[in-house]
């Protein structure tokens, strides 16, 4: 079985308040193919740097009801060092969702390449800093042209 790139993202909520509010979100792009998700998990993190891990599959709290649907595939790949890892980046009084996704829709693709012997030769993710940047000047490109 092929397997699609793995990517996991670190979603920070205010005041230690983790729930299901992303998750139809979240669902809207596992439904469509787009990713798969791998892992799941909730992280808190108090005022005085405490860390409370909680795995959303093992959990009845009806403010995780909402990703009990994104549960069915998933493997579990993160350890308790990963974890640990993780929740050190994490502030004070925040909570985090952590999500281990594949990037299902590039299982296609890898085959293909694979059926020719092509490889991937490099792979980078545009930082969300430069995101917001570029969405900036193609904002004020689009004013100017407006203008002229």
């Amino acid at each position: 079985m092929t397997v699609g790139p793995l990517e996991y993202i670190v979603i920070g909520f205010p005041d230690v308040n983790v729930d299901g509010s992303v998750a139809a979100e979240i669902a809207a792009v596992v439904e469509s193919g787009t990713i798969r998700i791998v892992d799941l998990v909730a992280i808190a993190k108090d005022d005085a740097g405490e860390v409370v891990i909680a795995e959303l599959d093992t959990k009845d709290d009806p403010r995780y009801a909402g990703f009990a649907a994104l549960l069915t595939n998933r493997v579990g790949l993160f350890t308790a060092e990963d974890l640990l890892e993780i929740a050190a980046g994490i502030p004070e009084r925040t909570g985090a969702l952590v999500v281990l996704f594949e990037h299902a829709w590039a299982v296609g693709i890898k085959e293909a390449l694979a059926a020719k012997g092509a490889v991937l030769l490099a792979r980078a993710t545009v930082p969300p800093e430069v995101l917001e940047e570029v969405a900036e000047e193609l904002e004020a490109a689009e004013e100017q042209a407006l203008l002229a």
